[in-house]
């Protein structure tokens, strides 16, 4: 197993850690009322999934 010889510093464990990156949450139209969403999840706006209904809005 792979071991580090010399303690990597703050400055150089930050620098690295700060191109992580976070993306936007893709959306899509809902079928029925064209609303964003996310994939594969119930419509929050008209309650429906896969063209049927499944929440009470």
């Amino acid at each position: 197993m792979a071991v580090p010889k010399r303690k990597m510093s703050r400055s150089n464990t930050r620098s690295r850690r700060a191109q992580w990156k976070t993306a936007a949450a893709p959306l899509v139209a809902c079928g029925r009322c064209r609303e964003p969403k996310l994939p594969h999840q119930a419509c929050p706006n008209c309650g429906t999934y896969n063209d049927r209904a499944v929440l009470d809005v």
